[in-house]
């Protein structure tokens, strides 16, 4: 059978109420290549035409276009253009035959000197600082012996359960700490909260951008513009690898998640940022689709609401 492929366009749309005489940008507007994710094509269109541009890597491998305008502009329009083809990602043993207990997998972070990203994805940051009230929410799942993929699963489950999908109720300011008192948030909520959970307890596990695929009701065609980036986590383990998990969703990740960008948090993999003189007020707008092209129908039950532009 062969892997689904999608089409993505991503536009971000900004306006001013003055004229901007400088500005430079920085787009992670590049899906991934995975070994389980193929970028087939994409383009990056920039209006007004950047007067300087390149790409590079950053520290997690992310593509980033670094572009600027030295002209004077009110508006700045960034077009995202991609063909991916995604297929399935290594299979995760939900029943193990030999348990992990997860402070083992704690210790064995701890003590690496061969792969310094999970150390580097235990520790706090300036997002997300220690939380001692995300570490009292993690115990119930961070049982003394529990499995680490029994455990994560469970935290998952928990805040699926515990928390409301409620785009008015957070901005991309607001902090695990509030989110856990309001008890309510977006998909960078909650894979905020479930960050600074395991990490409180030193487990690793990164902050995954990127998109996916929404199921439109039934009898009704697929819309297009008004989807938006979604966010998950991706938990280690030196057993298990990366395994990607949404609380947002109650699920592992699978062939309808697209992978853009990864880092320790939001800040790392947010789209498009930058600084400007002049412009005065600025509105923006975001607009994502995503269409299938080909591959295998989907057949799964109905999924929560998926993603709200952070």
């Amino acid at each position: 059978m062969s892997a689904p492929r999608y089409s993505i366009e991503h536009e971000t749309h900004y306006s001013y109420t003055a004229p901007v005489t400088q500005s430079w940008q920085l787009a992670r507007l590049t899906p991934r290549s995975l070994p389980w994710q193929r970028l087939w094509s994409h383009a990056l269109q920039i209006d007004p035409q950047a007067d300087e541009r390149h790409d590079a890597p950053d520290g997690f491998g992310n593509t980033v276009t670094h572009f600027s305008l030295h002209g004077a502009h009110r508006v700045l329009r960034v077009r995202m253009q991609a063909m991916v083809e995604v297929g399935l990602r290594p299979p995760v043993q939900l029943q193990p035959s030999a348990p992990m207990p997860w402070e083992k997998v704690r210790d064995q972070i701890r003590g690496s000197n061969e792969d310094l990203q999970p150390i580097q994805m235990s520790h706090a940051t300036c997002l997300l600082p220690l939380s001692a009230a995300a570490a009292a929410y993690a115990q119930p799942s961070l049982q003394p012996g529990r499995d680490w993929l029994e455990a994560v699963i469970h935290l998952m489950h928990r805040i699926h359960n515990d928390f409301e999908f409620n785009p008015a109720s957070t901005t991309v300011s607001t902090s695990v700490d509030e989110v856990l008192q309001q008890r309510s948030g977006v998909c960078q909520d909650f894979a905020h909260l479930m960050l600074a959970c395991l990490r409180a307890h030193g487990l690793a596990a990164r902050y995954v951008s990127g998109y996916l695929l929404t199921d439109p009701p039934p009898g009704q065609s697929r819309l297009m513009g008004v989807d938006a980036s979604h966010a998950w986590v991706s938990a280690y383990s030196p057993e298990h690898g990366w395994v990607e998990l949404d609380p947002t969703n109650n699920q592992l990740a699978d062939e309808r998640y697209i992978t853009l960008a990864c880092g320790t948090d939001f800040a790392d993999v947010v789209p498009l940022r930058g600084v400007i003189l002049g412009g005065g007020q600025q509105t923006m707008r975001v607009s994502v689709s995503v269409t299938p092209l080909d591959g295998p129908a989907w057949n799964t039950a109905p999924h929560a609401a998926t993603a709200a532009t952070p």
